[in-house]
């Protein structure tokens, strides 16, 4: 097929983005503890973004407590000696909920596309997987910069492995999910991610389908999918620590 009709890579979100950067100069004394930022409309027109934006960009790092907003005065960095480690609002509790659903709803979709890959899969499915799975280790190299990448990289697997089940439904279907993940729990996958799903281990889990299927082995692929998805779950709901807003 003409290299026109590539998949897209997808964009990160602009609060993700910025937010991000601000958290980088953070963490490199661009922004020292005490530092005001500078006012919203003034951010908003350095980073060409919406004011909108931008006031989600700051939730984000205020939430995560590298920002403190104080009453008619502005936004400050916070001391990190003052930042809590246990904190979860209701709104994080909810955004947590709602990704555990979307969860276990692609777990039936996903064990099931795995039972079928390993017997329709091809050898352009298997190179596909295996570069998720290096996305998915290069990303744990790179830290917290590479957490948007870990994620996406995940979700490319998991889509890949419903291209090779040979049932476009189950392909449609994953693609629907995913891209209610990106559009509106982004941030609490991405943070999901590095707090749950950054070890070599989980990688691992990832890997073990991937074998499954390359194996041509239906009943190894099933629960090996079935396993990472039931562990994945657990993880998210065991959570007790940062929000995730």
């Amino acid at each position: 097929m003409s290299q026109a009709f590539a998949k897209v890579a997808r964009p990160r979100r602009l609060p993700d983005e910025i937010a991000d950067r601000m958290a980088e100069a953070i963490r490199a004394g661009e922004l020292r503890p005490g530092d005001k930022l500078p006012s919203e409309p003034s951010l908003a027109t350095r980073f060409g973004v919406a004011r909108s934006v931008l006031r989600e960009a700051i939730s984000q790092l205020r939430y995560d407590g590298l920002i403190e907003a104080r009453q008619g005065v502005g936004a400050f960095i916070a001391d990190p000696r003052s930042r809590s480690a246990f904190r979860i609002g209701p709104a994080c509790f909810k955004k947590r909920q709602e990704l555990l659903k979307l969860l276990q709803l692609r777990s039936g979709v996903s064990v099931e596309a795995a039972t079928l890959a390993a017997t329709a899969r091809r050898p352009e499915h298997l190179a596909a997987l295996e570069d998720c799975l290096d996305a998915m280790r290069a990303a744990i190299v790179r830290g917290m910069e590479g957490a948007a990448a870990r994620v996406d990289a995940e979700l490319r697997f998991y889509s890949t492995v419903a291209a090779a089940s040979g049932n476009e439904y189950l392909e449609e279907f994953l693609s629907v999910l995913e891209n209610r993940i990106l559009s509106e729990l982004h941030s609490v996958a991405v943070k999901n991610a590095m707090a749950s799903e950054w070890s070599e281990r989980v990688v691992g889990e990832h890997k073990a389908v991937l074998v499954s299927i390359r194996d041509m082995d239906p009943e190894a692929a099933h629960d090996a999918a079935r396993r990472h998805f039931e562990r994945a779950a657990k993880r998210l709901a065991d959570r007790t620590d940062i929000a995730d807003v």
